[in-house]
């Protein structure tokens, strides 16, 4: 038989082989930017770290735009009836068995069905809604752990664990590395525990993120694993170190947290990767170590799959989100889940002199920038479908009312044509007013303003800081959520209000839309006089114009300041200063 030309009887097979190609075209794309990570470590190129991680995000949308434009090269994907695509999704399936990233192709493959469709149809029979097969833990175990035998001393099993991760850089003290880290093991445990450990394993793929480079592992006891982290930095010496270890449960949460910039780990085994971490964090969904991984789009399947899986387990109604409304953004969650739905609104107050473009360039420039574990992540959909009878008669007037445009109506369902889904939080503002102990309302302000002093160390002002626009998470960790006015520091003139014997002087000072008053900051970050007192004496620079004003010359000198993921306290040359 002669080959029929593509565009009247197009081939399913081809078509899902050239989507597989470009899948893997872009995983080896991120996948050299993500192995080069050692070296910008090794030579401290932090401006490359962070131009890298900016790179990385954007290759997805570039290699899913090419592997859409190969599609209509081949046929007219509008004129095709439902059984071409089931066809086309068996035959991408057979490709996909022994493939060591098959649940990263499923994603990539919904992605190009999503970009043809404009996420109109989400079906299973056309895309991957549910996953083609469950991955079973412990099958490529020894393809991305090191296993070391722990039975010897505990110096003999550091030295061949640093021996065994080596860098182009030297240490610069290596000695002194190792005693800090098993001086830490004997405060930190018993000798009955420390002897029960037979073998400890870590990942063999070293994380890097900003400024650090992390091992992951547990060391196996008798009774349970003890999850740790060691954290290896530069030196001011130029070397290497041992910065610190960490192995608290609760560290290595926050190391893993929502408002950080995700990891560079360089693996073929993604899915090994993250069952072994899920094993040292359980308290960690599977969607939140893709995303932390840096497989963010990935990371959004997984979460869809899972709120499915909740929806079906569950019967209240979706209802407006608590706290102050927005004038941005229309905010609602369901309430026995762990996010919230955001949908920009039609129509903003007149405060606020902003497009809905605007807006979306803001939440862009976030995801872009290293959110130093300060700023909410964000996860852009589209079309997102909600069953009707689940949303509560006051929230669906609400955004039939507020964002009418971004609404779709049936029978069964409501569509939000464009929302971001962000990490539930308890809105600062009703924290404070609900909170009886004043040792925690002295901690949450201090953290509020050490909150907006590391945003800014991460070249960001975070315009609108009214203190409902931030959170606190469960551990007790304030997070900005608010990006409507964000931009980089470079964007703002920050001036010192003049002084003036003259009542009326602040009502003829001249005003440019960029000028920023940081005196007056302490009349709107929070509200009550007490709480007021409390920011000032903790965090005085924040109304200083002089100290935003040096902030800015920093980073418009090139310095990338370092903002540490856990306690400074916990750094080995605090916690063990040498004698």
């Amino acid at each position: 038989m002669s080959e029929e030309t593509p565009l009247s009887s197009p081939s399913t097979a081809r078509i899902a082989y050239q989507i597989l190609k470009g899948f893997e075209k872009s995983f080896r794309w991120y996948s050299r930017i993500t192995n080069a990570a050692r070296e910008r470590f090794e030579q401290a190129d932090w401006r490359a770290v962070q131009s890298a991680a900016r790179e990385r995000i954007a290759i997805y949308d570039q290699s899913l735009s090419e592997a859409v434009a190969e599609i209509y090269q081949s046929c007219h994907p509008h004129k095709q009836d439902l059984q071409f695509w089931r066809e086309l999704k068996q035959h991408y399936l057979k490709q996909l068995d022994h493939h060591g990233q098959f649940e990263l192709a499923e994603t990539f493959f919904n992605s190009v069905i999503g970009r043809l469709f404009r996420h109109q149809k989400i079906d299973d029979e056309m895309m991957f809604v549910l996953p083609s097969r469950c991955y079973l833990p412990g099958q490529m175990r020894t393809n991305v752990v090191n296993s070391f035998d722990a039975r010897g001393t505990i110096r003999s099993t550091l030295e061949a664990i640093l021996s065994s991760y080596s860098f182009r850089l030297p240490y610069t003290n290596v000695e002194r590395d190792l005693q800090n880290l098993e001086r830490y093991l004997r405060d930190s445990f018993s000798k009955q525990e420390l002897a029960t450990i037979h073998k400890v394993e870590i990942l063999q793929s070293v994380f890097y993120r900003n400024k650090a480079a992390y091992l992951m592992g547990r060391m196996c006891t008798a009774d349970k694993p003890i999850p740790f982290v060691i954290a290896l930095m530069h030196d001011p010496n130029g070397g290497l170190c041992v910065d610190t270890l960490l192995t608290d449960r609760h560290d290595l949460s926050v190391l893993f947290g929502f408002a950080r910039s995700y990891f560079m780990v360089d693996t073929q085994h993604p899915a090994e990767v993250v069952a072994f971490l899920q094993e040292l964090l359980p308290n960690k969904k599977h969607f939140e170590l893709y995303i932390a991984l840096g497989y963010y789009k990935h990371g959004k399947t997984v979460f869809y799959r899972n709120f499915l899986q909740h929806l079906q387990h569950s019967d209240d109604q979706f209802e407006a989100a608590p706290g102050i409304k927005g004038l941005v953004m229309a905010v609602f969650h369901l309430p026995s889940y762990g996010v919230v739905f955001k949908v920009i609104k039609d129509e903003f107050a007149e405060s606020k002199k902003i497009t809905r473009e605007h807006v979306k360039d803001c939440y862009r420039l976030v995801k872009m920038s290293d959110r130093v574990g300060r700023m909410a992540d964000t996860h852009e959909y589209m079309n997102f479908r909600l069953p009707r009878h689940r949303i509560s008669d006051t929230l669906l007037e609400e955004l039939q009312e507020v964002a009418a445009s971004s609404l779709e109506m049936t029978e069964q369902e409501v569509i939000i044509k464009h929302l971001y889904i962000e990490r539930k939080m308890t809105p600062l503002n009703l924290y404070l007013d609900q909170e009886t102990d004043p040792d925690k309302v002295a901690a949450a302000i201090e953290d509020l303003g050490l909150c907006i002093k590391q945003i800014a160390a991460a070249n960001i002002f975070p315009g609108d800081m009214l203190h409902k626009n931030f959170g606190i998470t469960r551990h007790g960790r304030v997070i900005f959520y608010d990006y409507d006015e964000v931009c980089y520091m470079n964007q703002r003139n920050f001036r010192t209000l003049p002084r003036s014997d003259d009542p009326y002087a602040l009502d003829t000072l001249s005003v440019a839309p960029d000028d920023v008053f940081p005196e007056q900051f302490e009349h709107f970050i929070v509200g009550k006089r007490h709480l007021k007192e409390l920011l000032k004496a903790k965090h005085p620079e924040l109304m200083d114009p002089i100290w935003w004003q040096k902030i800015q010359q920093e980073m418009a000198g090139g310095l990338i300041k370092d903002v540490l993921p856990y306690p400074a306290a916990k750094q080995f040359r605090r916690r063990y200063p040498p004698d």
